[in-house]
Formats: C-alpha cells, sequence, structure tokens
C-alpha cells in the first residue's frame, strides 16, 4: 500500500531500524536515532542495488517519487542511477576545479614558492586578483574564457585610469591561463591575443636624484637626520650599498663579514648569491652601529628586536628630510642614482655595473649572473663610488675623469 504524507510524518523510530514501503522500489528507511533516509532499491545487470533518493523532511514524499522516476528512467534507459550520480559529481567537482578561480588561487602559491616572492608582492597578486579579476571571471571554466572577454575585463580597469594595473592584470592572467594549459585545465592562452589591445603602459621608473651637486645636498641633509640612529645608518648606507629596499633593510648580521669588507646574501629578485663589497665608508658606517644592533640578528632592527625595520622606513626618513618619495628620491631611487652617475661620472664599465645591481647579464656563453664575476673590478667601484660620494657631501667640485679609449 502506497504510503502518505501523515505514515511518513508520524513513523518513529524503533530499536532497530526499518523500512516503509512506498511501491515499485521506493521505500523510507527509519533508524533508531529517529532519521528518515528515502531508499530506491532497484537491478542492474542482473545485480540488486540501492541509492539515496534523500532525507525526510528536506525531501518530501512528492518529491522522492519525482526522484524515483528519475532514476528508473534511467534504468529503462540501460543507464545505472549510481554510477550516473557518481559521473555527475566528478564533472561538478572538475568544474568547481576548473574555474579560473580555482586554477589562480591553485597557482598564486606555486608561483609566490617558486619565484620567491616577498610577501608583499604575492599579497599584491592576490588583491589584484580579488578586486580586478574574480568578480567577472572567477567562476568561468579557465578553458572557455574568450579573448575579447578578457578584454572586457581589462578595459574596466583601463577605464578607472590605472593603465598600468590593467597591463599588470594581463600579465597575471597570461602566466595563470599558462599553468591552466600545462595542468590539462585549458587549451590557449586567450591573453596572447590582446598584444596591442591597451594603451601603452605608463613609466613607473622611481624616483631618483642624479644630479651630483644635489645628491652632496642630500647625503648632508642625511648626517643631519634627527631620527633614530638605526635609521640614519640605512640612508647612510642606501648610496653606498644600492641593493633593493627589502635587502637593505632585512640586511643580518651573519652574512656580514667586516674584517673581509663583504656582504653575501641571497638577491631577492633573482634568487641568486650575491655579493656586495664593502668600501671602507661602508665598514665604518656599520661598526658604529655594531654596538647597537650587533647581538641581535638584523643589522637594521625595527621596534621589535626580532623584526627588521618597516618597509617604509627609508622612504619615510626621506621625507622628514624633505624629500618627496614621488618626484625626488625614494629607497629604490639610490640605484638609479648609482648606475646613472657610476657610468656617466666614473665610467665603469656597464657590466660590471649591472652585476653589481645584481641583474641577470648572460654573457656570451649564455651563463647568467655570477656572485663573483667581475668582483675585482667591483671592489674598485664600490670604493671609488663611495671615495666620489664623500667628495660630493663635503662640497668639492667634482670634476668628470677622463673616459678612457
Amino acid at each position: 500500500m502506497p504510503l502518505t504524507d501523515t505514515a511518513v510524518r508520524n513513523a518513529k523510530p524503533r530499536e532497530k531500524q526499518y523500512k516503509l514501503t512506498d511501491g515499485r522500489g521506493l521505500s523510507l528507511l527509519v533508524s533508531p536515532g529517529g532519521g528518515k533516509w528515502w531508499r530506491f532499491r532497484y537491478r542492474f545487470d542482473g545485480k540488486e542495488k540501492t541509492i539515496s533518493l534523500g532525507v525526510y523532511p528536506d525531501i518530501s514524499l512528492k518529491d522522492a517519487r519525482i526522484r524515483l522516476n528519475e532514476a528508473r528512467r534511467l534504468v529503462a534507459n540501460g543507464i545505472d542511477p549510481s554510477a550516473h550520480r557518481q559521473a555527475a559529481r566528478r564533472e561538478e567537482e572538475e568544474v568547481v576545479t576548473s574555474s579560473f578561480k580555482s586554477v589562480a588561487l591553485e597557482w598564486l602559491p606555486k608561483m609566490s614558492s617558486r619565484k620567491g616572492w616577498a610577501s608583499s608582492y604575492s599579497k599584491k597578486v592576490a588583491r589584484r586578483l580579488e578586486v580586478d579579476l574574480f568578480p567577472w571571471l572567477g567562476d568561468r571554466p579557465v578553458g572557455e574564457i574568450t579573448p575579447p572577454e578578457l578584454l572586457k575585463v581589462l578595459q574596466r580597469i583601463e577605464d578607472r585610469g590605472a593603465i598600468n594595473t590593467a597591463h599588470q592584470a594581463k600579465q597575471t592572467c597570461g602566466q595563470i591561463f599558462r599553468y591552466a594549459i600545462a595542468t590539462g585545465r585549458a587549451e590557449r592562452d586567450p591573453s596572447a591575443d590582446l598584444k596591442d589591445a591597451l594603451p601603452p603602459a605608463r613609466s613607473t621608473h622611481f624616483a631618483s636624484i642624479t644630479d651630483p651637486k644635489m645628491v652632496g645636498e642630500l647625503l648632508r641633509a642625511i648626517d643631519g637626520f634627527k631620527g633614530t640612529f638605526v635609521v640614519q645608518c640605512a640612508l647612510r648606507l642606501s648610496p653606498l650599498f644600492f641593493v633593493r629596499p627589502g635587502e637593505l633593510r632585512k640586511a643580518e648580521w651573519s652574512q656580514i663579514d667586516l674584517d673581509r669588507a663583504e656582504w653575501r646574501f641571497t638577491a631577492t629578485k633573482t634568487r641568486t648569491e650575491h655579493l656586495v663589497p664593502l668600501a671602507r665608508q661602508a665598514v665604518a658606517v656599520l661598526r658604529e652601529l655594531y654596538p647597537l644592533s650587533g647581538e641581535g640578528r638584523f643589522v637594521f632592527p625595527g621596534r621589535d628586536p626580532k623584526q627588521p625595520m618597516s618597509e617604509a622606513a627609508v622612504n619615510a626618513a626621506l621625507r622628514r628630510l624633505g624629500y618627496d618619495t614621488k618626484t625626488d628620491i625614494t629607497g629604490h631611487g639610490f640605484r638609479a642614482m648609482a648606475r646613472t652617475i657610476i657610468a656617466e661620472e666614473l665610467h665603469v664599465k656597464p657590466e660590471v655595473i649591472e652585476h653589481q645591481l645584481a641583474h641577470k647579464v648572460p654573457d656570451i656563453l649564455g651563463t647568467a649572473y655570477n656572485r663573483t664575476k667581475f668582483l675585482k673590478e667591483r671592489r674598485a667601484m664600490m670604493q671609488q663610488w663611495a671615495d666620489y660620494l664623500e667628495r660630493l657631501k663635503n662640497g668639492a667640485e667634482i670634476v668628470p675623469l677622463r673616459r678612457e679609449a
């Protein structure tokens, strides 16, 4: 006899589980705990099988009968309802794991780890994905995104005036699409078709001072800095080292050999071992600083001695000295300062400067950066540069050196 809504609702738990039959293979299983599950028993390929059709009261008697009809229709067409359900679940899981967002979130930590990205940069990329890409592309299957669809998303960024961000987002998308291709979830990279679809990116060079007279003024201002001694030392060493700001602030005493006048560390961008020869002026500053921070890990500790100084410390100090970090000079700008003046005024070979900047400079054999290459020339250059800066700071008139033939 078919079940009724009242019979299903009033079915009470017993000491052992039992079932109430509705007919055509549908039954309600009642557990000792009071749970009620709809079951469909059927035969397929000569074997008796059972699948669940849901839980009561979430699935009513009427809904259970609708599901029963769907399952029986599959059996009549030679399809096993259980296998069909498993295939559907796999397809749903594949759709979820193949969405642009899923692929991007899988790609980001792998890329960050492999490239050795700074945590601040990884957060910047994640923020770009969350704000500019996921709202419009996140749920789309990564293999189905078309060039016009991607362009429309990038133009949203362009329309708010952030053309450089649009280019960065396009580059990020390209990396994600190529990862999707490598993992079998896409066949092509639609960003490759957008080569000339966006206006050219604007120059993003870091502000820097490259006029020798103005450099002398800056060095004198640094000597008069009234902030903490740690930050003043970081300012004094920035032009002498001209390393990346993150490398400077994270410098560790264990990496520095004052007797050999060397600082060895892993360059953040190239992930290669780098060596900075220390001019006597640099060694003198470090020896001044050692009594204050030498017992700790970091050369330039922050308020918490177990952490390096803030990434904003040098720029904040420059602003305190009256320099605009957007138009005058930034912590990163000391690299451009050194690169320009050493080449134009000291006439050092470009490849020597590039190696000291820890740039990848392949030689004629294709060999990439080597921390010891041009080491003799780099030692001489670093001392020559420090002497030149000292003369600028003291107000001496600098006569350009004669360029060697």
